[in-house]
């Protein structure tokens, strides 16, 4: 699967992303900045200027992704969105599940 997340800076972007990596729960992230996002939130209109993050991580592994994601991220409701990963190069994918994979 890919996850995506924004972060308010590049510093907390990197901080999550080192921590997901660290711990296993993801095998990659990208940290994309330059992102404006346009929202509503507490009833107004809102603009904001983020860092999203691409990770790159298994169905069976987002359950502990997501719970390390609310204890690590700032936001009060952090945007946590699952796309379903319907193909791609088979080495890759399975680096991604070796990547996840509780060490032996």
């Amino acid at each position: 699967i890919v996850v995506l997340v924004t972060c308010p800076s590049r510093a907390v972007a990197r901080r999550i992303a080192t921590a997901l990596v660290t711990k296993r729960l993801a095998a990659c992230v990208n940290v994309l900045p330059g992102v404006e996002s346009t929202f509503r939130w507490q009833g107004k209109i809102d603009r904001s200027r983020e860092i999203l993050l691409l990770i790159k991580t298994t169905r069976r592994r987002f359950s502990s992704l997501a719970q390390a994601l609310v204890r690590l991220h700032p936001y009060d409701v952090p945007e946590v969105i699952v796309l379903p990963v319907v193909d791609g190069s088979p080495p890759y994918l399975s680096w991604v599940r070796r990547s996840v994979s509780r060490p032996c």
